[in-house]
């Protein structure tokens, strides 16, 4: 009943179909426009992370802004009145873009050694570097030594200065993300009702419209500071860096990413349909089916709204690949077809391949759906995302390739066109079917080797990255990152939150504070009595601690301001002398230097360190295990006392779930193929003989990246599922050949050679071809890609070399379809 249905729909009014495909290639190419990239940090964290709502709360508290930071190394000594005054000009050209809230350089800094006033007189009229009569010599010592400002706003030998450019805070942007994640809290602790489904929804296009303005005036803010950076640069080496820098630069690799992949695989599918078939016309089919799958899909997106990140950034390339393997398997069986019985019409022809190629192609893409699909378990948005894409991606090509394929068969292919050589053997197959028929004993070594060393190699898997080597050398972003890693303190940060147990507050007055009876309000009360010596003990002995770690570049903290103080009055200062000196401070300096980490409401105490991202054995994991340990054994601190948070945290926990999802990934593909292979064959012999090869070529790959010391990361991890997912093509389109020319010759060597000659001609080819298509992905600027692309190419050979070789001894071996018969 299906056949007849299709062969009416499709074969025979193949031009109302063609017909159907252009107005939906029309309707898909409108809603193109709205296809969108997403940079931003979202995708780059865990779904519900709850280290990400309490940095949030963290930031809100202690009034946390979005940054810029610049590297400025001038040709020229910070002591040279040339080189205040290019900082000055540089200064005051970013002061004056819009988007600017403040801008923190060396000439800020507050000398307060350059007098010999009393200290509040110091505090309150401090000099700076630039000004007219301070001894810059003696200034410039002062700020490099200072143990606030040193590897923050200089570097310890005094050649490079960082550039704090504080962003005016985006009050709509902070207000949807509350509101989003209240949406978000409120999924989790109890469903939604129906109507605030249909207002979440509401909101989320809002949300996303929002972003994508924010984006766009992110790239001119960027586009902005840069052209002020080109202008400046003659006298100084300048380099940019911060989140917003990042985001903005990602987005521009995506886009790349995007244009390049498409277009090399675009060529190079263009060339590897001439070198296989040698005809235009069997170039220009397959080729409008990939193209057509692609415009479909990306149409859809855009009318889903559904964004793509520097993780999904290759799927136009995989659809493209995955799409041509299966018009290559489709064309060549019709090829074979026409030159078997060339008494057969082109709908003949073309409906008995469909016939013949439905199923086969079918359980490929279910199985590869299957790999795709296990990657929404990871627990990681940008992978979760990729994964729907690419089940959306090759449900959009199946369709297209036994709807569009089959109608221009149909209508344009004709006998003058079927050229014997498209279907001759291949010296390549069957040497290796030879060789599969002869090496019994050579093949199964070679595949316990393979399997030991994969054992060893997966032993040695890691997932400690860095985000800095992500990007090539040569990008802005690296170089920056480098730099400030080297010179300024570090890049990644992380905050430690002392909390300080509350006590009554008549028994803290009467301890330290008898003397003060001002009267004041509330708060202005509390902060009195607040600044105990022994809280001021505990935050520089939390303070030092931290400095002592080697991985760790700058610390911050209210210690490193009471160690200036203490330095400036040449004693150590107690309870009453803090506070008096807490509340004689001017707003304006109380709001830069104390505010940041102490907050007297929450009886709390922030140190912000910066971690050296690019330090070649640092274990991210273990560090922050030993500053949670040994805050507690060390120092002596209740584990409730203090909790560490950042995007050090957000980061390692993206790390560690890598690993878990690793395990679940694979398992959910070994699974879930193995039942498929099983319920395709009916029979757990063909099924095992169907997986084995596939599976060994992407543990193996799994080996290899464990025995090369490289650490997975959010591609590398999808590496062995796709692998398999992918790979398993290949001996879905062999078995399925073998069983049906095994009916008719009964004689299994026979078999192999004939189904080498034909469909493992077809597995060569697209096997090929995928294996150069992922070659593309190297010309990536994201470091991930390029791995990715290399890894998954090298696996899809072996699981060629594997299907071609491994698995037609093992169907030597077992003999699933029953013994020869004997004639």
């Amino acid at each position: 009943m299906f056949t007849n249905i299709y062969k009416k729909l499709i074969i025979d009014f193949p031009k109302f179909t063609l017909s159907l495909i252009f107005v939906l290639l029309a309707f898909s190419t409108f809603y193109a426009k709205n296809f969108n990239l997403d940079a931003s940090s979202d995708a780059l964290i865990l779904e519900g992370d709850k280290d990400l709502k309490y940095l949030r709360e963290i930031n809100e508290r202690y009034g946390s802004k979005d940054f810029l930071f610049l590297t400025y190394s001038p040709v020229a000594s910070f002591e040279e009145k040339e080189t205040i005054l290019n900082l000055q000009l540089l200064k005051s050209k970013i002061e004056k873009l819009s988007w600017v809230d403040s801008v923190i350089t060396v000439i800020d800094v507050p000398l307060l050694k350059s007098t010999d006033e009393g200290l509040m007189d110091r505090l309150k009229n401090y000099k700076t570097l630039a000004h007219p009569e301070i001894d810059r010599k003696r200034g410039f010592e002062e700020i490099i030594n200072s143990p606030i400002y040193k590897d923050y706003v200089i570097s310890e030998n005094g050649k490079t200065s960082g550039i704090v450019v504080y962003l005016k805070k985006d009050e709509r942007l902070a207000e949807y993300i509350r509101v989003k994640d209240k949406y978000y809290n409120q999924s989790l602790e109890s469903s939604l009702t129906k109507v605030e489904k249909i207002n979440y929804k509401i909101f989320l296009k809002e949300y996303e419209e929002y972003k994508n303005l924010y984006n766009l005036r992110n790239h001119q803010n960027i586009s902005e500071i840069r052209d002020v950076i080109n202008k400046y640069g003659e006298n100084a080496k300048i380099h940019l860096g911060g989140i917003p820098m990042i985001a903005d630069d990602m987005m521009s690799y995506i886009k790349s990413d995007i244009v390049v992949f498409g277009i090399g695989v675009f060529i190079f599918i263009v060339l590897t349909l001439w070198i296989v078939f040698k005809n235009i016309k069997w170039v220009i089919m397959p080729l409008l089916g990939c193209s057509t799958s692609v415009i479909i899909m990306v149409g859809l997106l855009g009318l889903i709204g559904w964004k793509v990140t520097v993780i999904s950034s290759n799927f136009i390339a995989l659809m493209l690949i995955l799409n041509m393997a299966m018009n290559i398997h489709v064309t060549v069986r019709f090829l074979q077809l026409k030159k078997e019985f060339n008494q057969l019409s082109n709908a003949e022809a073309v409906l008995e391949t469909c016939k013949k190629m439905f199923m086969p192609i079918l359980y490929t893409v279910l199985t590869t759906i299957c790999a795709f699909l296990s990657l929404i378990f990871s627990g990681i948005k940008p992978i979760i995302d990729f994964g729907w894409m690419m089940t959306m991606g090759l449900t959009v090509s199946i369709l297209v390739t036994f709807l569009l394929l089959p109608s221009l068969l149909t209508l344009f292919s004709s006998s003058e066109d079927i050229d014997v050589k498209d279907t001759e053997k291949s010296k390549i197959t069957s040497a290796l079917g030879n060789f599969a028929k002869k090496s019994k004993v050579l093949i199964f070594g070679s595949a316990i080797f393979v399997i030991i060393l994969s054992i060893i190699g997966i032993s040695k898997l890691e997932v400690e990255n860095s985000f800095i080597n992500y990007f090539d050398k040569e990008t802005e972003i690296y170089k920056g990152m480098k730099k400030i890693d080297d010179d300024l303190g570090g890049t990644t940060p992380l905050n430690i939150i002392i909390r300080f147990p509350v006590k009554n507050k008549q028994a803290e007055e009467e301890d330290e504070f008898s003397e003060w009876e001002e009267e004041s309000n509330e708060k202005e009360d509390k902060a009195k009595y607040w600044f105990t010596r022994d809280k001021m003990d505990k935050i520089i002995k939390v303070h030092d601690y931290l400095d002592s770690l080697p991985e760790i570049g700058k610390v911050l903290s209210f210690g490193s301001i009471l160690r200036v103080a203490e330095d400036l009055n040449k004693k150590k200062l107690q309870s009453l002398e803090i506070a008096v000196l807490y509340s004689k401070i001017p707003n304006e300096i109380k709001k830069e230097i104390i505010s940041p980490y102490i907050s007297v409401d929450k009886d709390e105490a922030r140190v912000s360190v910066r971690i050296k991202d690019s330090l070649k054995d640092l274990r991210r994991n273990d560090l922050i295990e030993k500053i949670n340990t040994e805050l507690n054994t060390k120092l002596g601190l209740d584990k409730n006392e203090y909790k560490l948070a950042g995007v050090l945290i957000l980061f390692n926990n993206l790390l560690q779930s890598l690993f878990k999802s690793q395990i679940l990934t694979l398992g959910i593909v070994m699974l879930g193929i193995s039942t498929m292979f099983f319920i395709l064959f009916r029979n757990i012999i063909l099924a095992f003989i169907g997986v084995v090869p596939n599976f060994i070529a992407a543990f193996f790959i799994l080996g290899i990246i464990g025995l090369m010391g490289i650490p997975l990361d959010m591609m590398t991890i999808t590496i062995a599922a796709i692998t398999i997912g992918i790979a398993v093509d290949n001996s879905i389109h062999y078995i399925y050949r073998f069983r049906e020319e095994f009916k008719k010759i009964n004689d299994y060597k026979k078999t192999l050679d004939r189904c080498h000659s034909t469909v493992g001609i077809a597995i060569l080819n697209t096997s090929i071809t995928i294996v150069f298509g992922f070659s593309i992905l190297v010309l990536s600027n994201f470091i991930p890609t390029i791995y990715f692309g290399v890894f998954t190419g090298i696996a899809m050979l072996l699981a060629l070399i594997s299907v071609l070789t491994l698995l037609p001894k093992l169907l030597l071996v077992f003999k699933p379809f029953g013994n020869e018969r004997i004639l």
